[in-house]
């Protein structure tokens, strides 16, 4: 570096390089020069004429290079915003999306004193209601041994403390346990369908991601095992994709499913679907 670069000429410098592979570039080039100089995005505008360390702008230009190639900011930072919290998030767990947001919110409308989150990944989900019900129980289960340490982080640094992970598939972890709520997002995408090998979900597991049968295979399996794990009048929920809402109500309505509903997006589409 020749002379020291200005706070803002960092983030004018970080903006005009990834421009060309990011629709966010300016918010990209703030969060990582934040991260960079461990100042707050506040502390960045006040004082834009501050000079840039020889360190803090190293690893400006190293989260850049990386952000650049197409890794998550997320990743980048180690963490996420979701409903009115942050998490922990490494490239072992899925990156908590808007749509989930959905999901929790619907769970949210019949208090229930047993839960069971299947596929927890961060722990987004569990987490979320663990906070809003404090003196319910609920189960976490998830095949993947690093997703379950990223989801424990996120219950201890959030303080929740009825939270209890399991490893395993679906609900063999949990045995012959039943449940007043069953809430999921698992993998829906296609093997034949582009998303997960484009932009930031390139980065992201693919288990987490893709299901066979056109996406709908980890659904089935999730419907299908439910009544067993499901007290009367016990609601299941699930996230899906925006084309799949007629097949999971399909499906719920041949497994016995009453009261079948399925919720939108701030898009507009289909996106949650549940039943009792």
């Amino acid at each position: 570096m020749t002379g020291a670069v200005t706070l803002a000429e960092a983030r004018q410098r970080g903006q005009r390089m990834l421009d060309p592979v990011s629709v966010s570039a300016a918010v990209d080039a703030d969060w990582l020069l934040g991260a960079a100089t461990g100042q707050s995005a506040a502390q960045l505008r006040a004082h834009p004429e501050q000079p840039l360390a020889e360190p803090a702008w190293r690893r400006y230009q190293g989260l850049l290079q990386r952000r650049y190639r197409g890794e998550p900011v997320a990743y980048l930072l180690g963490r996420c915003g979701f409903m009115d919290f942050e998490l922990v998030v490494t490239p072992a767990v899925l990156i908590p999306r808007p749509e989930t947001e959905h999901l929790v919110e619907a769970a949210l409308e019949s208090p229930a004193a047993r839960v069971l989150e299947l596929g927890t990944g961060s722990g987004c989900i569990a987490v979320a209601l663990g906070r809003a019900w404090p003196n319910a129980r609920i189960d976490a289960t998830d095949q993947s041994a690093e997703a379950l340490t990223v989801a424990n982080q996120n219950a201890a640094l959030l303080g929740v403390d009825n939270l209890r992970l399991r490893q395993g598939d679906w609900y063999e972890p949990v045995g012959t346990a039943r449940y007043d709520l069953i809430v999921s997002n698992p993998p829906y995408i296609g093997p034949a369908e582009p998303e997960p090998d484009q932009g930031d979900a390139r980065f992201e597991p693919r288990a987490a991601l893709r299901a066979d049968e056109s996406g709908l295979a980890a659904l089935r399996i999730i419907i299908e095992g439910a009544a067993a794990h499901l007290e009367d009048a016990g609601r299941l929920w699930v996230e899906h994709g925006h084309t799949q809402g007629p097949a999971v109500r399909e499906h719920l309505a041949a497994q016995g499913f009453e009261a079948i509903e399925t919720r939108r997006d701030l898009a507009g589409r289909e996106r949650v679907t549940g039943g009792r």
